[in-house]
């Protein structure tokens, strides 16, 4: 009987007797297991949103909250921040009040800073009223969807912002979303798949995950 040929780590064929080649690296994330999850399964994975979109909610939140930290702080807290934010119902967050936002400061779980707390409660209400109107969050950030996406090479390739993450953080804010800029537009771009920066090495791109793999 034949030796079966094999997949080594960096997705190509190995055959039958010779060694698999070493894995290939992640964009970020090798060496801690809960970096490594998001990263193979959530980071520029396409998602279906649910019809209150609270998936691309909480995304967006979490960037705001992320601003000036490291996202694995935000990802070993992410279970507090769903307890605190009501799993990221915008109907329930958007009838937040001064109360609410008392006991979010004293939670010592999440990140306790009154802007982005203060934003994320106003997101949420700018996420019902679009709601009401028929409107949908993840049309306004499809709209921004390269039509021509390139792969990046290197983390060099990776950019904090582009022009059009500057300009849907316009959009946003005139939909009255708050604490979002260029980075953090982009980083939510990425976070949810609008644009793919899987390296072109990355096992997750030759794995086809992603919506550029």
């Amino acid at each position: 009987m034949t030796s079966p040929t094999t997949i080594d780590g960096g997705g190509a064929t190995v055959a039958p007797g010779a060694a698999p080649r070493a894995p290939a690296a992640r964009c970020f994330g090798d060496g801690d297991p809960l970096y490594e999850s998001y990263h193979d399964t959530e980071w520029g994975v396409p998602f279906e949103d649910s019809a209150d979109e609270r998936e691309l909610y909480e995304r967006l939140a979490l960037e705001a909250f992320q601003s000036g930290l490291s996202w694995i702080t935000i990802l070993r807290k992410r279970d507090a921040f769903r307890a605190a934010f009501a799993d990221f119902d915008p109907v329930a967050v958007a009838t937040f009040d001064d109360a609410d936002v008392e006991r979010l400061m004293a939670d010592a779980g999440i990140v306790r800073n009154r802007a982005k707390i203060d934003a994320t409660i106003a997101d949420a209400r700018a996420l019902v009223a679009m709601h009401e109107r028929g409107e949908r969050l993840r049309d306004v950030l499809e709209a921004y969807r390269p039509a021509d996406p390139t792969v990046p090479a290197g983390p060099a390739d990776v950019p904090g912002s582009t022009p059009a993450s500057v300009a849907l953080a316009k959009d946003l804010k005139k939909l009255g979303f708050r604490f979002i800029g260029p980075t953090t537009a982009y980083a939510a771009m990425q976070a949810v798949g609008i644009v793919d920066d899987h390296l072109v090495t990355c096992p997750v791109r030759r794995a086809g995950v992603t919506a550029g793999g």
